[in-house]
């Protein structure tokens, strides 16, 4: 303990300094003036005057604002502003980097890797984002303190799996493994392998101990997996039980991959509040989601251009085309029964589809009409995020709308995306301002 002791001081100085610097620095003022405002939430626009200040939007009126000579003025006449995107499904560590370099490099690179990812992220317009595994939680540690630039996150911590299921991602040699025994995935954090009840329960508990904001589990086969086939179901609805009440007692919630209906019913069973991906559900599923008020996390996975290219013929191709076969009904389904439909992209190991997270978005037009979209994207999927509670480190002010108390997460455009959402394709041309936390990381106004 002595030894620790001269460590501890030097830490505690250092931690105290960098508080007492950030309670001391006087908050940036920004004035955009006379522009119009898609809130999030209202499908129509208005035009009004929106005061910054800090991290918050302080004021919105539609009467002339007089503020300091230290405030900078933005002139929003005739332009748009919308709040900063929101996904709901990323993997920010291993969004962009090919598949094979990122089974073999080590963990200090994939976060240098991954943080460039993030910041280009973040010029896509997406200022926030929930990441359902992979090791994100020093990355999002690092953004909010200002080390790397990117959305918040609102991080799973390492994806929990049970032996041969979605995240079970090992070489065919692994097995069988020594008890006590971790791959190197594990031990940094990407993955966490249990089985049983117990080992599900210390999983859980070592991710919200390392700061998830809520937990992700493996309930059925996946696309990109190699051992286990769609039909699978994984996890019992007693360890899912396990799951659950670790994240309940921490004030959060648990969300599922599933494709099945026995893998999504067995885990509402359980208490999971989200359901990642449901291509596969039936009448039956859907209607029971319904029911339990749970969140359904949609993504518009369709054979096409953007899918991830498998061999023809190859395990992997053929769980693929069974997915986006069943898009269509899925999506058909929520609307049926109003369950709250959340979006995201859930982009692995693909740099040019990365950059086409806006063209993932607009691809809903095929079931709902842009407002539809651009709320599920703002305010739908910062309702959904508030499941994390006391959890999520973001408790200042509120996500995905533009409102007095609100965070200033905004994107101004030269015009309406209500009217022509295809802007959103093209971020690097269309958003002229692209704000995070009241602090501009992009701005090309004239």
């Amino acid at each position: 303990m002595k030894k620790m002791m001269p460590f501890l001081l030097v830490f505690l100085f250092f931690v105290t300094f960098f508080a007492k610097a950030q309670i001391s620095k006087e908050p940036t003022r920004i004035l955009i003036n006379n522009i119009n405002i898609f809130d999030g939430k209202n499908e129509k626009t208005t035009t009004a005057n929106i005061l910054i200040e800090g991290q918050l939007i302080k004021q919105i009126s539609p009467s002339p604002l007089i503020v300091s000579e230290k405030t900078l003025v933005i002139d929003g006449t005739g332009k748009y502003v919308m709040p900063g995107l929101i996904d709901a499904h990323v993997h920010v560590m291993f969004e962009s980097i090919p598949q094979q370099q990122a089974m073999f490099s080590d963990f200090g690179f994939l976060n240098l890797f991954a943080a460039k990812a993030a910041e280009e992220q973040l010029l896509r317009g997406f200022t926030t984002v929930r990441d359902l595994g992979g090791g994100s939680l020093s990355l999002a540690k690092a953004i909010d303190m200002g080390l790397a630039k990117g959305p918040r996150i609102f991080s799973s911590g390492a994806f929990i799996s049970q032996t041969g299921g979605h995240g079970d991602f090992g070489l065919p040699t692994d097995v069988p493994r020594k008890t006590g025994e971790l791959s190197y995935a594990e031990r940094n954090g990407i993955v966490a392998i249990a089985d049983g009840v117990d080992q599900v329960l210390m999983r859980s508990r070592e991710q919200l101990r390392q700061g998830a904001t809520q937990l992700k589990l493996m309930a059925g086969g996946g696309v990109a997996s190699s051992y286990d086939p769609l039909d699978v179901t994984q996890y019992t609805e007693a360890e899912f039980k396990a799951a659950v009440s670790a994240a309940e007692n921490w004030g959060t919630y648990v969300t599922v991959h599933a494709y099945t209906p026995n893998a999504i019913q067995t885990a509402i069973r359980a208490g999971v509040k989200c359901i990642d991906h449901g291509q596969l559900a039936d009448e039956a599923t859907a209607k029971l989601m319904a029911e339990k008020g749970v969140w359904w996390s949609l993504q518009p996975f369709l054979d096409d251009e953007e899918a991830n290219a498998y061999p023809e013929g190859s395990a992997n191709r053929i769980k693929q085309i069974e997915v986006s076969d069943g898009t269509d009904n899925a999506y058909k389904l929520a609307k049926k029964y109003k369950i709250k439909t959340a979006w995201g992209t859930d982009n692995l190991f693909n740099a040019v589809n990365a950059k086409k997270q806006g063209k993932k978005l607009t691809k809903l037009t095929r079931w709902f009409s842009p407002y539809e979209i651009l709320k599920m994207a703002t305010s739908t999927n910062a309702e959904l995020l508030s499941l994390s509670g006391n959890r999520r480190p973001y408790k200042k002010g509120k996500l995905g709308v533009i409102e007095a108390g609100a965070y200033a997460d905004l994107i101004i455009l030269d015009k309406n995306p209500l009217e022509n959402i295809q802007l959103i394709e093209n971020p690097a041309q269309n958003f002229k301002l692209i704000m995070k936390d009241g602090f501009i990381y992009k701005n090309t106004l004239e």
